[in-house]
Parts: structure tokens; C-alpha cells; sequence
């Protein structure tokens, strides 16, 4: 069985790298991007099994206004938001969401969601 795929949206390089070298560590393939580039393009391009979205990606660019986006083209792609600030939990735009996690030295948390959340979509994908 071929391993997942996980894309993981941050505008912080420092993030997007420590993600990649965890998660590849756990044994998944990790795909990354800055946020700027068209969401939906690097969903297609990269055919991911999971995508981990930071909320806050830059001044113009909301993870939530992204997530509205791949969930008008994949309801079934599971989506973590991944935040430093808790306040996310009272924007409406936020419950499309799978999980959410708060960002974290310690990645367990977010390693116990992207497992939640795959398997999750493995079982949406077996219906």
C-alpha cells in the first residue's frame, strides 16, 4: 500500500519544514506550499490524503476563506486546521474543518489528528 499524502499550507517556512520532517519520520509523503499559490492547483497537482491548514497565512490570505475553497470542490478531503490562536473557534468558517490544532513544539497532538483524520477518510473512500 502506497503511503499517504499529506499537503501541508503554511506561510511560515520554519512550520512547513518541521511538519515535513515529522511527518515523513511517521512515515507519510509531505507535500508543501506558502499559501500563495492557488489551493486547488496544489490540491491537483499534489493528491493529497490529507490537508493541514494554517489559518493565518499571510496579511491578505485566511486559511478559513482556502478551506471554504477545497470544500466546494472535495467535501470528503480531510482538512486540520492547524492555528496559534484559539479564536479561529468562533469564526462559522471554521466548522468545515475536520480537527483543529493549536501549533505546538510538541506535534503530537497534530500527529494524533492526522491519524484520527486519515483513518477517517479511509473509511469515506471504502462506502
Amino acid at each position: 500500500m502506497t503511503q499517504p499524502t499529506i499537503l501541508v499550507v503554511d506561510d511560515e517556512k520554519h512550520i512547513r519544514m518541521l511538519y515535513k520532517e515529522e511527518l515523513k519520520a511517521e512515515g507519510y509523503a509531505v507535500a508543501t506550499s506558502d499559501g500563495a499559490e492557488d489551493i486547488l492547483a496544489v490540491i491537483e497537482r499534489e493528491s493529497p490524503n490529507l490537508v493541514i491548514l494554517d489559518i493565518k497565512l499571510g496579511v491578505n490570505r485566511s486559511g478559513l476563506d482556502l478551506l471554504q475553497e477545497i470544500r466546494q470542490q472535495d467535501q470528503n478531503l480531510p482538512v486540520i486546521l492547524s492555528t496559534a490562536y484559539d479564536s479561529f473557534k468562533h469564526d462559522l468558517k471554521s466548522i468545515a474543518a475536520d480537527h483543529y490544532v493549536v501549533k505546538s513544539v510538541d506535534l503530537s497532538e497534530l500527529k494524533e489528528k492526522v491519524v484520527q483524520a486519515l483513518t477517517k477518510g479511509n473509511e469515506l473512500n471504502l462506502d
